[in-house]
């Protein structure tokens, strides 16, 4: 019988059983899609908090997440890659309350620039399930539509569903947040470029090994996955007038997640259940590959009970 059943193997629930079999558990996966398959796949995948509150455990996620993914790029970890960034911002230029996850961040008028790491996440969520099974673990394809069914498995039950949350906590706060992206060949670049404040939408730049994903949308509330072909062309629009040297770049295709964003920011966070506990972990928007190790740690802690949740203080139950 495995100690913790992780419910979920997107980027959330991959990292949280790694660190969970790191610190001697006995570890099932439970997913109901393929990792290829989950919303984490689409995702451009760079460090960066992105519509995220200034919370204290917020930044001490992305601090511990910035620090472990530049362990595994200096590690050569398969699908990790560090991308020099410029950030343009459109505010009144005071202190930018992520700036010390990041480390060595500057600022040039409109401009921001910091190294991010990023995630080439076909390649990375392998490695990640590689890790799983290396460790022990094991990953089952299984759906659920109640998290008693996972409670009857494991005195310890991690709920990494993501969107799926909503309904399996009867959370009225989670909601998807559409988002659309469109992959075209590289044609040498090298540096990331965000603006997410672009008046027509949030627009993003960011170079792969054999492409790049421009971006994009965040439209919440909308559930639809389809790509939209005129939604397509503004976003390439936007990105040459951003870095002209897209121009003509052959498109290669497009996708469409749906991010699992959460009024009040993640839920991370333990109740008891029976005779174990259920331990939370959902809700975080498109900052999961930004936050994934840093609430991994905290998921350890609360699942086996070992000591501090991190710098933020002590466990806390029920929802933040």
């Amino acid at each position: 019988m495995a100690d913790v059943l992780v419910v979920g193997a997107g980027v959330i629930g991959l990292t949280a059983a790694v660190r969970l079999l790191e610190a001697g558990a006995r570890v099932r996966v439970w997913t109901a899609h393929e990792a290829a398959d989950t919303v984490s796949a689409v995702a451009a995948a760079v460090w960066y908090p992105t519509r995220a509150e200034p919370d204290p455990r917020v930044l001490d996620w992305a601090t511990a997440t910035y620090a472990e993914f530049r362990r595994q790029i200096d590690a050569g970890v398969p699908g990790t890659l560090l991308r020099r960034t410029r950030m343009v911002v459109r505010d009144d230029g005071g202190p930018l309350w992520w700036a010390p996850a990041a480390g060595n961040v500057v600022r040039r008028g409109e401009n921001v620039f910091f190294d991010a790491p990023l995630a080439e996440m076909d390649t990375y969520l392998s490695w990640l399930a590689g890790r799983v099974r290396e460790l022990g673990g094991r990953i089952e394809r299984h759906r659920i539509a109640d998290l008693a069914e996972a409670q009857a498995e494991a005195p310890v039950v991690v709920n990494a569903t993501g969107l799926a949350a909503g309904e399996l906590c009867g959370d009225p706060d989670v909601r998807p947040a559409r988002g659309h992206v469109v992959l075209v060949a590289n044609p040498g670049l090298d540096e990331s470029v965000r603006d997410e404040g672009h008046p027509d939408g949030v627009t993003y730049v960011h170079p792969r090994t054999r492409d790049v994903v421009l971006g994009g949308t965040y439209q919440l509330g909308r559930s639809d996955t389809n790509p939209d072909p005129d939604e397509a062309a503004a976003i390439v629009r936007r990105c040459v007038a951003l870095v002209p040297q897209l121009a003509g770049a052959p498109v290669l295709g497009s996708r469409v997640g749906l991010r699992p964003a959460r009024r009040g920011g993640p839920r991370v966070s333990a109740v008891p259940a029976g005779d174990g506990r259920l331990v939370h972990a959902y809700g975080h928007g498109g900052a999961g590959m930004t936050l994934a190790w840093g609430c991994a740690d905290t998921v350890t802690h609360l699942a086996l009970g070992t000591g501090p949740t991190g710098p933020a203080g002590p466990p806390r139950t029920g929802a933040p």
